[in-house]
């Protein structure tokens, strides 16, 4: 048993908004008894019956997302949850912070870097755990509705129902006490009956660590 609050946190590795709010979600867990539980979801499936209103170039990228959540919910089918951490981790660092452009050669090295069995890779290109993946991204999504994207984060409310928000969306990733007050707010305006939005436009691309 753990007295700390569980976290749920869907996310698809080519969203560079997602990878930075995974590492405030890891900064929270420094400052506050939360623990972060990651779980699938996928941007071209949420996006799949709205193609063509889409730019040609997010078209593009959403063609090349399938290959790492496919891989992703295979090493999750096979080696649970606790795979998903270290392996988004490793996805993340190449694809974001090192801007490495997506390959299996990159795949087969995050998969390594993860600890995981090298034969993952050829998830990529099999529809073997479409459902599977489906089925994680749904639970996430009917949680926010679908006027969102990724990440997702569901945590536990006061009365015990699940509260979940998309977001937030922030650059760079908060660390340390700032890392902790966002998370607090983040969690005040959520629990707030009637609460659904609070944006700003944004003027910075995403900024990532070292």
């Amino acid at each position: 048993m753990t007295d700390k609050t569980v976290a749920d946190f869907w996310f698809d590795p080519r969203c560079p908004w997602a990878w930075l709010t995974s590492r405030w979600m890891l900064e929270v867990e420094k400052v506050r008894p939360v623990e972060v539980r990651w779980h699938v979801m996928s941007l071209a499936v949420l996006n799949e019956n709205k193609l063509d209103e889409l730019p040609e170039g997010y078209r593009e990228l959403l063609a090349s997302a399938w290959g790492p959540v496919r891989v992703c919910i295979a090493a999750e089918q096979k080696h649970g949850g606790e795979a998903l951490g270290p392996l988004y981790t490793a996805l993340g660092t190449r694809l974001h912070n090192r801007g490495q452009e997506l390959s299996r050669e990159l795949l087969s090295e995050a998969l390594e870097d993860a600890g995981l069995p090298a034969d993952l890779v050829d998830a990529a290109d099999s529809t073997e755990y479409d459902e599977a993946l489906r089925a994680s991204h749904k639970e996430g999504i009917d949680l926010v509705g679908q006027d969102v994207g990724t990440p997702v984060i569901a945590v536990p409310g006061a009365d015990g129902a699940r509260i979940a928000f998309f977001g937030p969306v922030v650059t760079p990733a908060p660390k340390g006490e700032a890392a902790a007050k966002l998370w607090d707010g983040t969690l005040m305006v959520a629990s707030t009956p009637g609460f659904y939005e609070i944006k700003r436009t944004r003027d910075v691309g995403p900024v990532f660590d070292d």
